[in-house]
């Protein structure tokens, strides 16, 4: 099943008066089609997969989608699990998708649909799984903790059981930094966040299962502890796929796209306030729209 979400833009501030006419005419006859590609020669109309679940991938989706309305593309995203995202995308139902974890854990889709989709760039290369912790508390490594189990009140908080976070915390961490006395407590996602923002608010230490990105890291004043072993794995890069004539189809925005690139700080910050700020509770652009006014300069630096 698809979510799909319709955007045609009516206005852009700060264009031509022509172009604002233009824009509106097509926003007002529906039985008009829009051009057939923009000034810059890309094609108007483009379709955005969105995972399902994969918070970053809804947050940025959503922010490009923002910002090619703004430049007067007509925009359609539709949301859907990860692997009819990418079923679709090969086959010609989208056009991008922002959100494939590479080199490991969409490696089968890589394999399977490689031949059949183009790889626009990387806008994020530190994905990866952490334990993380309140900032001042003492442990520094995950040997640390071992040690220091009792200022964490020997208690590890985990998220869901099927989760591979958990399965490479028991199976990897735990046995490679001894932490079997630690109560691993398997639970849910929400539970872990409520036990971190409890902790965090009373000034008590606390380790959490994580990982990034994740909009936590901009909530609660948190850290990760080093991982010298390497068993949490290593960090994997987020990449945008799209058709195999993208660049043919969109030469200008394949430019903006390879330029495109995200900070820990933007990433949480957007993260944060799409899904953890009540005041856009279901409601991305609108998240969109807020965190663009906190940015002004995002815009133009990315499609200049």
């Amino acid at each position: 099943m698809f979510t799909r979400t319709h955007r045609r833009t009516t206005a852009i501030a700060g264009t031509t008066a022509a172009l604002a006419l233009t824009l509106s005419a097509c926003a007002s006859d529906d039985s008009e089609s829009s051009a057939d590609s923009t000034t810059s020669g890309d094609e108007t109309e483009i379709s955005i997969g969105i995972p399902s679940g994969w918070d970053e991938g809804i947050a940025v989706s959503n922010l490009w989608a923002s910002i090619l309305d703004e430049k007067g593309y007509d925009v359609e995203t539709e949301t859907a699990d990860v692997g009819v995202v990418y079923t679709g995308l090969a086959g010609g139902d989208f056009d991008v998708t922002f959100d494939v974890w590479l080199p490991y854990t969409h490696a089968s889709y890589l394999e399977e649909y490689g031949d059949d989709v183009s790889d626009l760039g990387v806008w994020y290369d530190q994905a990866k799984l952490t334990i993380a912790v309140n900032e001042d508390s003492p442990a520094q490594t995950l040997e640390d903790l071992a040690g220091m189990a009792d200022e964490y009140n020997n208690k590890l908080v985990g998220i869901e059981a099927g989760a591979g976070l958990t399965a490479i915390t028991q199976d990897e961490v735990i046995p490679t930094y001894g932490l079997e006395d630690m109560d691993y407590a398997i639970s849910s996602t929400p539970a872990m966040l409520a036990e971190l923002k409890g902790a965090t608010e009373k000034g008590d230490n606390i380790a959490v299962t994580l990982w990034r990105p994740h909009w936590a890291y901009d909530e609660f004043p948190i850290r990760d502890l080093e991982d010298p072993e390497g068993a949490l794995g290593e960090a994997e890069e987020i990449h945008m796929w799209g058709t195999t004539d993208f660049a043919d189809r969109y030469p200008e925005l394949s430019g903006w796209l390879e330029n495109f690139t995200l900070t820990d700080e933007q990433l949480f910050s957007l993260e944060n306030m799409m899904f953890n700020d009540e005041a856009y509770e279901g409601d991305e652009a609108a998240a969109v729209d807020a965190w663009l006014e906190e940015n002004p300069d995002f815009v133009d630096s990315v499609t200049s």
